[in-house]
């Protein structure tokens, strides 16, 4: 028997390829974006906490109310949004599920989304699975901005949305005021939508501020906000999101969501709801994870390795271009083999393998870590 494959081009992620390597050689993954420190030891108490209290069955379609009730009363803080959190605001598995859950809800065959690149991997198959068309524009290297007049050039009567990712994963770049008055200019009286990956919303450095589509109603009118509790808490593996939208949006996206996943974990989402009461928790996030990333790049300066400008995220990219012609896949590999460190080629996340020689490094793990993998790259380089 023969099916024809709805993504004939997709094959394995380069987060798990690279994970593998790592594991086959005994390498210090930096490659695939999780923590390998501890999460609160006060959140994994409340899970057990409503475990014990018998919060273990289905819980509401939409999400945990209170639970709702508490993100609506901190999005209100942060950005000065008010959330509707019976109507606007659904739990889901996963960051990565919120944005699938959006596209499949709005996209018909033939529509156009433009993708900035590099992307985060599920973009593109994700718009392909629902027929749509990827329009692709690659982000301004070194600095991966935001070429404007391109978007403009490539705006037609079938584009249907605008993909935003801030802070930026795989990169670290984050959106500043002229790219909010850019991207307004742009959408203002027309039905393009906006599909914002806010997940790493709290990871923003440098004093910089999140400029989230929640800040900006005109922009909030026509989208999807999409976060995640496991970048939040250092729980990748909790598998924990939500998404955010107007009303009629989100009755499109709960038709989605009510027949893939229904529901999500129960006790997880009591315990979220009762630590969002702990503000610092998510406040002094920023802080703690920008001194990662300093310490990293200060380790770094024993390498030649040149790093590439992050403001948020748990990646800082490093360019190799002056040292070699091999291609980013390549390199990855031969450093994952001869220096014992892993890390992920940017090329990765673009359609057509651009190359620019770089490399992610993931920088949000234990200091001890941090240090084993420098040293190996020391090495390597002398």
């Amino acid at each position: 028997m023969k099916i024809t494959s709805k993504l004939p081009d997709v094959g394995t992620t380069i987060f798990t390829t690279m994970s593998q390597l790592a594991i086959q050689y005994n390498a210090i993954n930096l490659g695939q974006g999780f923590p390998d420190f501890f999460m609160s030891p006060e959140l994994t108490s409340l899970v057990s906490k409503a475990m014990s209290e018998g919060f273990n069955q289905y819980v509401h379609m939409n999400g945990f109310p209170l639970l709702r009730e508490r993100l609506a009363e901190k999005m209100k803080k942060l950005y000065d949004a008010t959330i509707d959190p019976a109507d606007e605001i659904t739990i889901t598995p996963g960051g990565t599920y919120a944005i699938y859950t959006a596209l499949t809800s709005v996209l018909h065959a033939g529509d156009e989304v433009i993708v900035f690149e590099p992307a985060y991997d599920s973009y593109i198959p994700n718009i392909t699975i629902n027929g749509a068309i990827p329009v692709l524009i690659s982000l301004q290297f070194p600095d991966y901005s935001i070429p404007w007049d391109e978007v403009r050039r490539k705006i037609t009567s079938k584009t249907r949305m605008i993909m935003i990712n801030s802070p930026h994963n795989p990169t670290g770049a984050v959106l500043n005021e002229n790219d909010i008055e850019q991207l307004k200019a742009i959408t203002a009286g027309t039905n393009i939508l906006i599909l914002s990956d806010e997940v790493y919303e709290h990871l923003i450095f440098d004093d910089l501020p999140h400029l989230s589509m929640l800040k900006y109603p005109d922009l909030l009118e026509r989208s999807f906000v999409c976060f995640s509790f496991g970048k939040t808490y250092h729980c990748t593996g909790w598998k924990l999101g939500y998404a955010v939208a107007p009303g009629a949006f989100m009755n499109e996206f709960r038709k989605v969501h009510q027949f893939n996943c229904f529901s999500c974990d129960t006790p997880k989402q009591v315990a979220l709801a009762e630590y969002l009461l702990n503000e610092e928790a998510y406040l002094s996030l920023g802080s703690f994870i920008q001194k990662k990333r300093d310490y990293f790049n200060q380790l770094m300066k024993d390498t030649p390795l040149i790093p590439v400008p992050s403001h948020g995220s748990y990646f800082q990219c490093y360019s190799y271009g002056h040292l070699t012609n091999e291609n980013d896949m390549d390199y990855a590999i031969r450093l994952t083999k001869e220096a014992g460190v892993t890390t992920v080629p940017v090329s990765a996340f673009y359609k057509t393998a651009e190359d620019n020689k770089v490399l992610r490094f993931c920088f949000a793990k234990k200091e001890e870590t941090l240090k084993l993998a420098v040293d190996n790259l020391a090495r390597f380089y002398k």
